[in-house]
């Protein structure tokens, strides 16, 4: 819902102490009481960020890192490319999403939490489900063929080959590089023209790539002498890259649960 562990973790946390302070006899149903409150303390973070939001370079969401062969569940499988899709919904529009397509709660209870009509709420899904499709196609159903197009991408950014590094990108390739505020590695690249040009400046990098699930979906973390250089996520749609997520912020890094890949 939030895209950021550390909101997420304060949602929880006030929804705990709203809950300490309740009475039992308040609550019939624990379930639903809980995700009531949690989801109204998301909506109330969503729509202050939506007043107070600045331009402060790049921003990819959290990702769940897991281990390449590890059985994530489905909830976790949502792709940073989603994510980030996520971020450009109105507060209403992704928390129906979410809770709807993602949870299955049904319009009518969504309602009561976003003080507005079944049928609106409805709209809402419906608004963010056109904008995620055609944004953030599904990737490819399958995870090995996914991880084949990912491991072709670094051996030919190993070896600096631009006509290899075309042969996997979508022609309308994004790459999105989270360095920091302000950091001059915070950039975002379209077309699959610039995205190989850069990605064969990195290729030094490669062999320093550990296979990772990120976000579900087959990626890397790139891990040097020092500790974790970077997470990168990918999509992989119609069996070629469609974007490339990359967070190498230190500060964000050090956040993140990485033991899953040893780093």
């Amino acid at each position: 819902m939030l895209g950021s562990f550390a909101d997420a973790e304060d949602a929880v946390q006030e929804t705990w102490l709203r809950y300490s302070r309740s009475s039992p006899s308040e609550v019939d149903n624990l379930a639903a009481w809980l995700t009531t409150v949690v989801s109204r303390v998301c909506l109330n973070v969503l729509r202050s960020r939506e007043r107070r939001r600045e331009a402060l370079g790049v921003s990819v969401p959290d990702p769940v890192v897991s281990g390449p062969d590890e059985d994530v569940a489905v909830a976790d499988a949502v792709g940073l490319a989603l994510m980030v899709v996520l971020d450009a919904l109105t507060p209403a529009e992704r928390v129906a999403f979410v809770l709807h397509d993602l949870f299955a709660v049904p319009f009518e209870e969504i309602a009561g939490l976003v003080d507005r009509s079944p049928a609106a709420v409805r709209q809402s899904a419906s608004r963010a489900r056109r904008r995620v499709r055609a944004s953030a196609p599904a990737p490819d159903a399958s995870r090995a063929e996914q991880r084949e197009v990912v491991d072709a991408f670094f051996a030919a950014a190993r070896e600096g080959s631009i006509e290899g590094l075309l042969a996997v990108l979508d022609p309308s390739v994004v790459l999105r590089s989270d360095a920091g505020a302000g950091a001059p590695l915070s950039v975002v690249l379209d077309g699959a023209s610039a995205v190989a040009r850069q990605a064969a400046l990195w290729g030094s990098l490669s062999p320093l790539a550990r296979p990772a699930l990120v976000n579900g979906v087959p990626g890397v973390v790139v891990v040097g002498p020092r500790g974790p250089l970077s997470v990168m996520g990918f999509s992989v749609v119609g069996g070629r890259i469609s974007a490339i997520d990359v967070i190498a912020d230190a500060t964000r890094l050090a956040a993140l649960d990485l033991s899953a890949v040893g780093a």
